[in-house]
Order: structure tokens, then C-alpha cells, then sequence
């Protein structure tokens, strides 16, 4: 079935219990309502303060509607409750068109020039000034990615208050092993989606960083904070494939970017009185996992697999599966810095001394195909990692390692010098003097 409108229909917050919801529509096919629950007791907001709460639930309701229009994706995008300016649409067009990049490769589809968003000749709101507690909120996803964050910000002693996106275990399990105080949203998506994918609509990833970012920034105000810090590090801005001019990139809603996009748009439109970046962005995925080894409480509790992450909570897996992209590249990330009797007791087993996972790792490292659609680092990141523990001790024997060296000559010829790059600081970055010198302070 084909539609040709989406409908961004309407959006409500009911203070009482604390629940923003989010409806949206296809022109003459199905309805949605999806809802966000905020799990905590907002402060007071000052009049202005609720303002510019609004706006920022209008944010969320443009880029959440991105879940449900890719389902048919048509032509027209229409917003009905309020009207949408140029300046908007702009944005929203280029975080869908861009954001849904991987979903349009996958289907074989493509959404360049596909449709467009109405909008009228309304100008954009002036940004509101706010004064705002001195607190900075840290979104964590349960990663090694926003442990290192956190901590890093707590050893400076930052005020901190932490994020958290649904109720997937090593969400709940980092937020308490950090000891401090936290917020907590669920986001219920319309069961009528789910339907609508087994029914053989459109289905693949979308920019859920994004939403996650706008979810972020609702809940900072609410609770009184002036900074959202994320944790997205240097190669989320490396793109997957280049197809002619169109950058296929899994994490572009992770991307230095989409973050000055948000960031630019949060304080010319919204409030300058909050800030976004993303404190990781100066790092490579390997100094990150390095700086992570110090934290041996979170050995246990941190996962990054998907399978733990899936939306229905009975699908969920319970640990590292062993068998994804991010799982051999976690593996991989931390092989130099983890004891290997360690490590292996973290995952449950050995990945480079299994043979059936060698293709696996010559995907992470450029030997095969593009880069994997995961949330994994760049290629000469991973490939020089493998090239280094081709000679270390603990893991030149394995199978995986072995054989990537002894099959590919690129692997062998890497200089060391390739690996030590890694540990360097990566330009460019968003990252204020005064937060920078709290990451250099945790090296």
C-alpha cells in the first residue's frame, strides 16, 4: 500500500503523569500514537523555562516521526499543529534524507529529491536566554563510550546528572555502578508499527541518536542543567560507503555533523543557554577503550551488543552474543588493554580463537566489503590494532589473528607508528576549552 501524505498530527504533555504524546498519521491509512514517559518529578520551570519546553517537545515530535514515515515514505510531509518554518524544515529535511541514508541502501531505494516538508513563510522563533543551574547531563547507553564520560567528569568533580533512554539492563546497571543522581524516559513506540513490519512495510535503522538527543535535551531542562554532554567519538563522522555524492553513514546521527546541526539549531531557534557537544569527539575508538580499562567495577556490567537493546524486552539477549560487528570490534578495541584471561571472561569466550569469525574481523579492518553497519570505529583503526597484536604475546597464537596476518600483507607492512596515532587528540571537535582541559586532566 502506498500513501502520499504523513502527517505530523499532534503532540501533548500531561504533567500529571509526566507523558509527552506523539501523533502522527498516514493520509487516509494508519494512526499512531506513541508516548514518552518522563520517570522523575520535573522542578518548577520559570514561564520562559516552559516556552522553551514547548519548543523542544516540538523538536521531538518532528524527529520521532521519523520511526513511522519510514514505513511507506511518501512524497509529503505536512505538520498540522503548528506552522513549520523554512529554517525547520530544513533541518528536519536534511535529518531524515541523512539519517535515513542506510535504511534507503538497504531497501534499494532512494530518498535524495524524494520529498519534501511543508512549510509557510512564518519566520523562525528568536532564541530564548535562560538562567540555568550550573549541572551537566550525561546520556548513558549501557557502553564503554559514556562510562569513560562520566567518569571523566565526576573525577573533575562536574556536577552530573546522568540520562537514561528505556530500561535495558546495562543502562540501569552503569547508572548505579556510577552512584549518581539520574533521570530516566521510556520511549513506547505504537505497537501498530510493529504490525505494520511484519506485514512487509519498510523497516531498517534511524537516526535514534538524534531523537535520543532531543529526548536528552527535554529531560536537562526539566531536571536543570545547562550542558548535555554525549560521548560520540571521532570515527562516528567516517561514513560506511560512498555511493556517487551520498555518504551512507550508520552513525550520522552521532556525527560532528548532525551535532552542529543540533547544537546550531538549539541556540539560534531554542535556547543558547544550553549547550551540546560531544566530550569523546576529540578521541579515536581505541584511546576511548584504552581509557576505559581503568574502570574495572563496569567489567561486568557495560555491554555495547545490540541483542541487548531490542525493543521487545523477550527478545532481548542477556549478554554478548559473540557473533555481531560490535561485538568483535569491542573485543578488539580492548585486546591491548585487558588482561586476556580478563577479557575473555567479560565476553565468555575467545573471539580470536575462533576460526568462523575471521571474515568478521577482516570486515572491521577493510579486507572485505565497506565497514560493517554497526557503531564500530574506523577501518585503519581496527586494522591497526589487529597489524599490533599480530606481534603481543597474549594474542598472536589465536586463530583469527594468525591468519588475518598471515593472509593479508597490508596487516603485516603497518608500521607501528599507525597505532600509536591512535592515542592522539583528533581534530576537529566542538569540545569547550573547559571541558577539554577535564579530558586531558583524565588521560
Amino acid at each position: 500500500m502506498q500513501y502520499k501524505e504523513f502527517i505530523f498530527e499532534k503532540y501533548s504533555y500531561d504533567p500529571v503523569v509526566s507523558t509527552l504524546s506523539l501523533r502522527y498519521r498516514f493520509g487516509g491509512g494508519p494512526r499512531f500514537e506513541e508516548k514518552l514517559v518522563f520517570e522523575f518529578v520535573p522542578r518548577h520551570l520559570l514561564p520562559e523555562e516552559s516556552v522553551v519546553l514547548d519548543r523542544i517537545f516540538r523538536l521531538i515530535f518532528l524527529m520521532s516521526g521519523v520511526s513511522y514515515y519510514k514505513s511507506f515514505v511518501p512524497q509529503k510531509l505536512i505538520c498540522e499543529p503548528f506552522p513549520m518554518d523554512c529554517i525547520t524544515a530544513e533541518f528536519l529535511q536534511k535529518f531524515y534524507e541523512k539519517g535515513l541514508a542506510e535504511f534507503a541502501f538497504r531497501n534499494r531505494i532512494s530518498l535524495r529529491g524524494h520529498f519534501a516538508i511543508r512549510w509557510l513563510g512564518d519566520p523562525p522563533p528568536t532564541p530564548i536566554m535562560l538562567d540555568l543551574p550550573r549541572r551537566t547531563c550525561v546520556p548513558v547507553g549501557g557502553g564503554k563510550d559514556s562510562i569513560v564520560t562520566l567518569e571523566c567528569l565526576k573525577r573533575s568533580e562536574e556536577p552530573l546528572i546522568l540520562f537514561g533512554l528505556g530500561d535495558a539492563e546495562p543502562i540501569r546497571a552503569c547508572i548505579a555502578a556510577a552512584g549518581l543522581p539520574f533521570i530516566r524516559v521510556h520511549r513506547r513506540l505504537d505497537s501498530g508499527l510493529f504490525k505494520l513490519n511484519e506485514a512487509g512495510a519498510l523497516n531498517g535503522h534511524v537516526p535514534i541518536t538524534g531523537i535520543l538527543s532531543a529526548i536528552a535535551l527535554a529531560g536537562a531542562l526539566m531536571a536543570g542543567c545547562d550542558a548535555i554532554v554525549m560521548s560520540n567519538e571521532h570515527s562516528a563522522s567516517a561514513p560506511n560507503l560512498q555511493i556517487d555524492d551520498t555518504s551512507v553513514n550508520h552513525q550520522y546521527s552521532k556525527s560532528l555533523e548532525f551535532e552542529e546541526d543540533f547544537s546550531e539549531y538549539l541556540k539560534n531557534y531554542i535556547s543558547p543557554s544550553i549547550a551540546y557537544f560531544s566530550l569523546l569527539r576529540p578521541l579515536s575508538e581505541i584511546e576511548i577503550a584504552r581509557r576505559f580499562a581503568k574502570y574495572r567495577k563496569y567489567f561486568s556490567l557495560f555491554l555495547s551488543c545490540n541483542a541487548v537493546f531490542r525493543q521487545s524486552p523477550t527478545a532481548r539477549g542477556r549478554g554478548w552474543c559473540g557473533n555481531c560487528p560490535k561485538c568483535r570490534f569491542v573485543f578488539l578495541a580492548l585486546a591491548p588493554f585487558i588482561e586476556k584471561t580478563e577479557l575473555i571472561g567479560i565476553f565468555g569466550r575467545n573471539l580470536f580463537d575462533d576460526e568462523t569469525q575471521r571474515d568478521g574481523f577482516a570486515q572491521l579492518c577493510g579486507l572485505r566489503e565497506h565497514k560493517p553497519f554497526e557503531c564500530v570505529g574506523e577501518l585503519a583503526e581496527s586494522a591497526a590494532v589487529m597489524s599490533y597484536l599480530g606481534s603481543h604475546p597474549d594474542w598472536r597464537e589465536d586463530a583469527v589473528v594468525q591468519q588475518l596476518h598471515g593472509a593479508f600483507v597490508p596487516l603485516r607492512q603497518r608500521d607501528s607508528a599507525d597505532f600509536r596515532a591512535l592515542f592522539e587528540v583528533k581534530h576537529p571537535h566542538r569540545v569547550p576549552d573547559s571541558y577539554m582541559a577535564k579530558l586531558d586532566a583524565c588521560k
